[in-house]
């Protein structure tokens, strides 16, 4: 059969429409590839144990079900863990308010002494801005407690999607390998392969990062003598994995818990001590660490993020990365697009030699020939 081939415009105009109808499923179908994609990660990081307790006697289905509840055990955990320091925290809230209520009235003297407002006209006006920000916050908190159950649910998906590609992940390689052709069914099942050695290494990647923040925030701040050390070291490093809103939502917490203990002059050293580690982190390590471990330069990597948070908002941010890499592994298979995968993996001198050498290799053959 004859292929037609198109001109450029024609195939330009074609795989413009084919991005943007892609782009169009993702974000309709988010609320299925979101938990789906979270759970293929969580299944992938947590299948080496499966196999191993496989391979100790017991059944495909015991394996995967204890797994993946000593996983969320261990989240819970966590979860559990950092609920208890905040508790600790809120013992000191009435001091916060005591903190405020001596600047309040600082700053109503010095307002009344500056503007000559006196303190009922001051208290008058903040009761009408009061009023406005508590309506305004109760309409926030109500969605906040629509997010919580839609997240809740989502968790309770993910679970369920973890354990059944667990489970059929057998029946899953099949079904991917056989849309292809025997001849190249080898080469598919190698894709698959290097897909899952990605993935791990991403989420492996991404909890070094978090581990690293941790310690290093944690320990920078009780060098400076900050109480409560390790919950604004743990909270930044995990806040940090939202990009943009993440940092300064950190800061803003940690400035407020420092305060309420040491006053003004420590809660800014953590906002500078946080805002460093941010710095250091978003054009070094994250890069470095999470973009390296699935071989992507920190360019791509930071593209991926911001194409991820237009289309799946925050869970767009920390899936797109993967995803990515896994378009990566697939250019790097198919002739046509090699181009793809040498813009997004990285900078290799050796292979742009090679790519290079084989390019010039029809002229100088050529070359000879008229010899």
């Amino acid at each position: 059969m004859n292929q037609v081939k198109l001109p450029f415009y024609a195939r330009l105009a074609l795989i413009l429409i084919s991005v943007v109808l892609i782009f169009v499923i993702l974000k309709v179908g988010s609320a299925v590839f979101i938990p789906l994609l979270f759970a293929l990660l969580i299944a992938v990081l947590v299948y080496p144990v499966t196999r191993l307790l496989e391979r100790m006697g017991l059944g495909r289905s015991i394996a995967a079900l204890i797994t993946i509840l000593a996983f969320f055990s261990v989240v819970a955990a966590f979860i559990y863990l950092f609920i208890l320091q905040i508790i600790s925290f809120s013992k000191d809230l009435p001091r916060l308010q005591k903190r405020l209520a001596v600047i309040l009235h600082n700053m109503q003297s010095w307002i009344s002494h500056k503007y000559g407002i006196d303190s009922a006209e001051q208290m008058d006006y903040v009761n009408k801005s009061a009023s406005s920000i508590f309506s305004t916050a109760a309409h926030s908190l109500s969605n906040i407690f629509l997010s919580f159950g839609g997240i809740l649910i989502m968790v309770i998906f993910i679970i369920i999607y973890s354990f059944f590609i667990l489970y059929h992940r057998r029946l899953l390689t099949r079904f991917v390998t056989g849309l292809f052709k025997p001849q190249v069914r080898s080469e598919v099942h190698e894709v698959v392969q290097e897909t899952r050695i990605v993935i791990n290494s991403y989420v492996i990647g991404l909890m070094i990062e978090m581990a690293i923040l941790a310690v290093v925030g944690s320990c920078t701040l009780a060098i400076l003598g900050i109480q409560y050390a390790i919950l604004i070291g743990v909270l930044a490093a995990v806040l940090n994995i939202i990009p943009y809103i993440g940092i300064y939502t950190s800061i803003a917490l940690s400035m407020l818990i420092t305060f309420t203990n040491g006053g003004g002059k420590p809660a800014l050293e953590v906002a500078l001590v946080l805002l460093i580690i941010h710095i250091i982190d978003s054009n070094i390590m994250m890069p470095r660490i999470v973009g390296g471990r699935v071989k992507m330069n920190p360019f791509i990597t930071i593209v991926a993020v911001i194409v991820g948070e237009l289309i799946w908002g925050i869970p767009g941010m920390f899936l797109f990365i993967p995803l990515t890499a896994i378009i990566k592994i697939i250019s790097e298979r198919v002739e046509g697009l090699k181009p793809w995968a040498i813009l997004i993996g990285e900078e290799q001198k050796e292979q742009e030699e090679k790519i290079l050498r084989k390019s010039k290799e029809p002229e100088i053959k050529g070359e000879e020939k008229k010899q």
